[in-house]
């Protein structure tokens, strides 16, 4: 669950940005599936850790020889750290959510990242947030109550951890917006994983007591920051061919591979009411960005 906000396409190709885009969001719910496997025997400190330094150290052998000291150097470092330190926060939140609850439902509590987004724009962004947008929030929100405490079966810390790291990005989306005006995007994509790599650390000592992978699931550990790192390239490579209007909306496929890996790995398939909360999330989601697009 590691989205980025889209930008304007530079060429218009828009069936490869589509396939592109659906590419990134197969690499994102694989990250989702794997770390909620890792996460029953290894600690969340040491998966995040993983999840952030595979692409700050390949980024930065691929990218320094060729931009040197402007690959960390900007006026602006301290809204990088802090947005940099917010989506390790995210990850923390979501990887030990997940931890504990069915892929399907809790994927679907994170996506009401976009409703928050459009809420807080007003106060952050000094952007017009309607009446109609706040009845669209409300709606999705019955949404997640929906999915969340029908019948009390899933139990509400990992619920709120999914619920807070969903604010958490919401912020971190609007920190990328204020970025994206001045900031080399492969600066802003280089602080993302140094930061969350360093910050990540801080929980290792934590972890020493942990067994020691085997093989198997050491490659599934690296695979993590793989699996990310790939997400992202491929999200920013289909922005490049397709508008934003296409992309958008795509962003809930990603409910279809978590409910796909979900039954695949899991076993786990969705109840009745967490369908209907998915749906009443995803039509809020897709309203607001229709109107959004309208603007």
């Amino acid at each position: 669950m590691h989205r980025v906000p889209v930008m304007n396409a530079s060429r218009h190709h828009p069936l490869l940005g589509v396939a592109l885009m659906l590419a990134a969001l197969f690499c994102f719910a694989v990250l989702d599936t794997t770390g909620k496997y890792l996460s029953q025997r290894y600690p969340v400190g040491v998966l995040v850790w993983a999840r952030y330094l595979v692409p700050a150290l390949v980024l930065a052998a691929a990218l320094f020889p060729r931009m040197g000291r402007r690959l960390v150097v900007t006026p602006r470092w301290r809204l990088q750290i802090l947005r940099a330190a917010m989506l390790a926060g995210v990850s923390f939140l979501i990887m030990g959510g997940l931890r504990t609850l069915p892929m399907a439902e809790g994927t679907s509590l994170f996506f009401v990242t976009p409703l928050i987004v459009t809420l807080l724009a007003g106060p952050v962004l000094g952007e017009r947030v309607t009446v109609t947008h706040w009845l669209l929030a409300l709606f999705g929100f019955s949404g997640v109550l929906l999915i969340a405490r029908p019948d009390g079966a899933l139990p509400l810390a990992p619920v709120l951890m999914l619920l807070g790291g969903s604010l958490l990005y919401a912020l971190y989306q609007l920190a990328t917006r204020k970025l994206a005006s001045t900031e080399n995007p492969m600066t802003t994509l280089y602080y993302t994983a140094l930061i969350g790599a360093l910050l990540s650390s801080v929980a290792l000592p934590a972890s020493a007591h942990s067994d020691m992978p085997g093989w198997i699931d050491l490659l599934l550990v690296l695979s993590l920051g793989v699996s990310g790192m790939a997400g992202h390239f491929l999200l920013i490579r289909a922005m490049a061919f397709a508008p934003a209007s296409t992309l958008s909306p795509l962003i809930y496929v990603q409910l279809v591979w978590a409910t796909l890996m979900g039954w695949l790995v899991f076993g786990q398939l969705p109840g009745a009411s967490a369908i209907a909360g998915a749906c009443i999330i995803i039509a809020s989601g897709l309203v607001s960005a229709w109107l959004a697009q309208r603007r």
